[in-house]
């Protein structure tokens, strides 16, 4: 039986830097997201007898032995709650370049979670499915739920999950993605995450974190656009600070990064209201309301060196198709 599901990547808001168990993929702090309904990844998976390994194809390549090892071990992961010892033909598609910053690893595990398990036959709740994606990619968790999202923290595997806090018609505003740099990061988040303690503000970061939460989710009840910019804003600095301060230093962002920040404060200052947010890559995500996205992204458009322009608007969660 083969099954194919799609599932979105999402933008964290509040984000998740530094883990509290790394072989749980425990995170230090709650985070809060939104689902993007123009990224995605679109896996199969089929679980057949007649296999005598799992055969992997990512973008059309065999991916290479740590990457094929860390779907294998999902794999295996979701074998062993179906009872099942049958080996897994695997075909995964992403609609952009992956290990930039654009959240590949949460729309490729929550992808393969989903399809996996459905495969398998096991019938999973949202919750469960959460919990397995989580152990493949921390944020896979978050392409789960629909729309707007908050992943808790949690103390054990059991109670740490993502949950949809908002349906993605709860609010009108976009992600307009600024794509600078397609390639893969030298560094992973993975490993990035081992290093966040080493910084010297990743404590103030994260004694801060429950405060910055609970704004932002007040922010976004009351769709109040301007804190709920603010905030992501400082936030998204607030992380890189750390891993550029980490040891050894993690700078992910590009010269053309740096120029696409600049033009949206100045944008700002002139009556455009967007905010930036940038996960681990150079890439920078412009969240905006949805009436300005086509202006902003003519504006960027004319930057050097942005590669192309992607309008996001809040989507639904990993669905099987």
């Amino acid at each position: 039986m083969i099954k194919t599901a799609k599932a979105p990547a999402n933008i964290a808001f509040i984000k998740y830097w530094g883990k509290k168990d790394e072989k749980l993929r425990l995170p230090m702090n709650n985070s809060i997201s939104m689902n993007l309904s123009e990224v995605y990844t679109t896996t199969s998976v089929e679980f057949s007898k007649n296999l005598k390994s799992d055969t992997l194809k990512i973008d059309g390549k065999f991916p290479e032995d740590k990457e094929k090892e860390r779907v294998v071990k999902h794999l295996n992961l979701i074998r062993s709650l179906a009872k099942t010892d049958l080996k897994a033909r695997v075909e995964s598609r992403n609609n952009f370049p992956k290990g930039t910053g654009l959240a590949s690893s949460a729309s490729g595990f929550a992808a393969l979670t989903l399809a996996a398990s459905g495969a398998a036959g096991l019938n999973l709740s949202e919750k469960e499915l959460s919990i397995i994606a989580r152990l493949g990619s921390g944020s896979a968790c978050r392409s789960l739920p629909d729309g707007f999202a908050e992943w808790k923290a949690g103390d054990s595997s059991e109670t740490s999950y993502a949950y949809s806090l908002y349906p993605p018609n709860y609010w009108d505003i976009c992600d307009v993605i600024a794509i600078v740099g397609e390639a893969s990061k030298k560094v992973s988040s993975t490993e990035g995450h081992v290093l966040a303690e080493s910084s010297p503000f990743f404590r103030a970061r994260i004694s801060g974190m429950p405060k910055k939460v609970n704004e932002i989710k007040k922010a976004l009840k009351e769709k109040d656009f301007t804190r709920f910019g603010e905030i992501l804003e400082e936030e998204a600095v607030n992380m890189h600070a750390v891993m550029m301060t980490s040891k050894p230093a993690l700078y992910y962002w590009l010269p053309e990064t740096l120029i696409t920040i600049i033009s949206i404060i100045k944008w700002r200052d002139e009556g455009l209201e967007s905010y930036f947010t940038i996960d681990a890559g150079p890439n920078v995500h412009v969240i905006c309301q949805a009436k300005y996205a086509p202006r902003i992204k003519r504006r960027l458009v004319k930057l050097n060196g942005v590669k192309r322009v992607v309008i996001n608007k809040p989507s639904t969660g990993a669905r099987l198709i």
